[in-house]
């Protein structure tokens, strides 16, 4: 579907699919100093150590660039979706540097809010796999997102 998303236009079942996202060390480093700052993430030699054996993305770097792949590009909703919840996070693999990731929404429900007039409520799987289609991220999650607006 192109374009903006509204509630009405999400069905059960529907999946949408992400571009992708090439996953550097330098932004593996930079985000880990920020936000992750463990030798895993941080340093390539001393990752070789570790239970890793490499330099690897922070889950939770894992985590926004999935984020970003399917707010950004596979579901766009009409208006942002507001988080209510993630269920069943999970971190399948590494992410490494040179891994290009990409990610798929599939709707799992979609009603309107029983409390919020022009709202609704989505629950979505989320899958973030690598180049050769290796699980990398899944979850649950629950948003608030806009219903289509009534024209009289």
């Amino acid at each position: 579907m192109a374009g903006e998303l509204y509630l009405e236009d999400l069905k059960p079942g529907d999946r949408f699919r992400s571009g992708a996202a090439v996953v550097t060390a330098e932004r593996i480093v930079s985000f880990a100093r920020e936000f992750d700052p463990q030798v895993f993430h941080l340093d390539h030699e001393a990752a070789k150590t570790t239970v890793f054996g490499g330099l690897s993305a922070s889950g939770w770097h894992t985590a926004s660039l999935t984020m970003r792949l399917f707010v950004g590009e596979a579901l766009r909703m009409a208006g942002g979706a507001v988080g209510l919840g993630v269920d069943k996070l999970r971190w399948h693999k590494p992410v490494r540097p040179g891994d290009v990731l990409s990610a798929e929404v599939l709707i799992l429900e979609s009603r309107a809010s029983k409390s919020l007039a022009g709202k609704g409520v989505i629950r979505i799987q989320v899958t973030t796999v690598n180049q050769a289609g290796e699980t990398v991220l899944s979850m649950e999650a629950a948003a608030l997102v806009n219903r289509r607006p009534t024209v009289f």
